[in-house]
């Protein structure tokens, strides 16, 4: 239950209203009451001598209006409590998710979409219930509880004393059963996390489950996974079985006993007909709110569960974040310096980097190839910190980037990165992330330079709403090539100062990719320019190459200077000259068979 303590900033925004819930919760009760004890006025005034029609009716009318007043008082509890439960739950929803995008991608890395999916779903509903529900019916039952043993034993403390005797195996019964409820409902929750994230992966790989033909064997396997699932809720279910009818047998045992103990007290005169009615219609009244008790445990069980899997993600610190004293340059140049930089991913046994040191001028632009695996990818991830060195610093204009304010940094960065992804919006809204223009003209004129530069318009040309057509999820509607030239537009449209294009054209063939490179050289005029490509066509212009080989930096230097070299540079160049020789000759030849 301590993980609970956590729901309670969320409950205190709502004080009033949850105030005056409960002052609905205890009116309603007391006034339930007041028509109990109508009705026993009336069933004593049918033995009094000269009882008439009307006294009756009296009794009974007023019995009706007082059950009225408490359907209303019950409305308004429910209206209002469970109103604001519906308030907290949107809250901490939106905390989660939020929390959520500040988190890196070593959090992501650890913990599957659809376990995190299962969280911010499930598990946010179950606190849900203890943010109103739960409260609800606990003082409900302890209200109405109170007012009903009080009544009671004023009617008779022995009949009071005997019939509730059986109700004090429920506290031991409760705790028993709500302990096997907590363990069981978690285990059903990892579970559904397991069966989501599943899901997930064969949803957004589906193209991947189609081309190799593995729709039965992923079927196979979610039917193990849901069939567990189903298994694990059937152990709750069979728990839960066992528990309510308990309570119901307890129940049943006391009002036996009131009778036995109340029809003997009738016959020896100690109290009258109307009193045993009362007595009875509380004791009956008592068993709902006895049998709450355990639904209520249930959900206290269930919540504190699920707010232990919220807060663990509430909690989790973001390894890349804003320092105390963060401050950056105004203006920004665009200089970047990596100085003995050495990155391991966390978790692993060996570094992807190892000592890496360059400066790169401001408005200039470099280069980076290297063999795949060689840490490319890792070296520009560390320029927009998403990731922190291991050792080394990075600066950017001389300041280091884990000086900077994290927002800030991102702002000046553009990156494009080597695994394209498109949301589920239209394809302007896609090309303008990164850049708020209140004007919808000039927004969408930066987006139709961008898409030109990137080719890209002709593709949208073709499209019956152009810039306005919604793309599928992760913009599947678009071919590779496609989707990467759509992650170079909206790079492009940002205007940052600082560009990074890692392999960003590796789906595009060699024609539009000289294409593409060609409208490039003025937008990498004036601001600082790195490209990560496997291509030497792609780089060979740059002011200066980079050449990682193993996590290290194995050569630098112009086009020129690595091919004097002789090296690594050289040795990719000759290999790529030749592909595309015997590339040519293949075709050729397929060409010649063809006349």
């Amino acid at each position: 239950m301590k993980a609970l303590k956590a729901l309670v900033p969320y409950l205190r925004r709502y004080r009033l209203s949850i105030a005056l819930g409960l002052l609905a919760v205890v009116g309603a009760n007391g006034v339930a009451a007041l028509s109990l004890e109508a009705i026993k006025h009336g069933v004593d005034a049918l033995s009094e001598p000269g009882a008439t029609r009307n006294t009756v009716a009296r009794w009974a009318a007023i019995s009706v209006g007082l059950a009225l007043l408490t359907g209303l008082g019950r409305f308004w509890m429910r209206e209002i409590l469970n109103g604001t439960s519906r308030r907290v739950e949107a809250d901490l929803r939106d905390d989660f998710f939020a929390h959520l995008l500040t988190l890196d991608a070593s959090f992501y890395a650890r913990h599957p979409t659809g376990e995190i999916m299962s969280r911010a779903t499930n598990d946010i509903q179950a606190v849900r219930m203890v943010a109103g529900p739960a409260y609800m019916y606990l003082v409900n039952t302890l209200v109405f509880g109170v007012i009903a043993v009080v009544r009671m034993a004023w009617i008779d403390p022995w009949m009071t004393f005997i019939s509730l005797v059986p109700m004090l195996l429920l506290p031991p019964v409760t705790v028993g059963f709500g302990r096997i409820i907590h363990d069981r409902f978690t285990r059903i929750q990892e579970q559904i996390g397991l069966l989501s994230t599943m899901a997930q992966e064969n949803l957004a790989g589906q193209r991947i489950v189609k081309a190799y033909g593995q729709e039965a064997p992923q079927s196979a396997r979610f039917r193990e996974l849901s069939a567990e699932a189903m298994r694990r809720n059937v152990e709750l279910a069979r728990t839960s079985g066992l528990f309510y009818p308990s309570l119901g047998l307890l129940a049943g045992l006391a009002m036996a006993v009131a009778l036995l103990v109340g029809g003997r007290a009738i016959l020896a005169g100690r109290i009258t007909i109307g009193d045993f009615v009362l007595f009875v219609l509380y004791l009956g009244q008592l068993a709902w709110p006895m049998i709450a008790l355990g639904w209520v445990t249930n959900l206290f069980q269930r919540g504190a569960a699920s707010m232990a899997r919220v807060s663990e993600v509430l909690e989790a610190e973001p390894r890349v974040r804003d320092a105390p004293d963060a401050a950056a340059p105004d203006p920004v140049r665009g200089e970047i310096e990596f100085r003995g930089v050495s990155f391991r991913y966390p978790g692993a046994d060996r570094d992807v980097l190892r000592d890496i040191s360059f400066h790169v001028p401001a408005g200039s632009t470099v280069a980076v190839v290297g063999p795949t695996g060689s840490g490319k990818s890792t070296l520009v991830s560390l320029l927009a910190r998403l990731f922190d060195p291991t050792a080394g610093t990075v600066t950017v204009d001389g300041v280091p980037a884990d000086r900077w304010p994290l927002a800030r940094l991102r702002r000046v960065v553009a990156l494009v990165p080597q695994d394209t992804f498109l949301f589920s919006a239209s394809i302007e809204e896609n090309l303008a992330l990164g850049f708020d223009d209140a004007d919808p003209a000039s927004r969408l004129a930066r987006v139709r330079a961008a898409a030109a530069v990137a080719r890209l318009d002709e593709t949208v040309s073709e499209f019956p709403g152009g810039y306005s057509t919604v793309l599928g999820e992760r913009g599947i509607n678009l071919s590779g090539g496609q989707k990467q030239r759509a992650a170079l537009a909206r790079a492009v449209a940002r205007d940052a100062p600082i560009l990074v294009l890692d392999d960003a054209l590796s789906a595009v063939d060699t024609h539009t990719e000289h294409e593409i490179l060609d409208g490039l050289k003025q937008v990498f005029a004036g601001r600082t320019s790195v490209i990560v490509s496997h291509r030497v066509a792609a780089v060979m212009d740059a002011d200066l190459i980079l050449v990682l080989d193993d996590g290290r930096l194995a050569e630098r230097g112009t086009h020129a200077e690595l091919l004097r070299a002789g090296g690594l540079y050289a040795a990719l160049q000759r290999r790529q000259m030749l592909e595309a020789q015997v590339e040519g000759d293949d075709l050729l030849a397929a060409a010649s068979g063809g006349v």
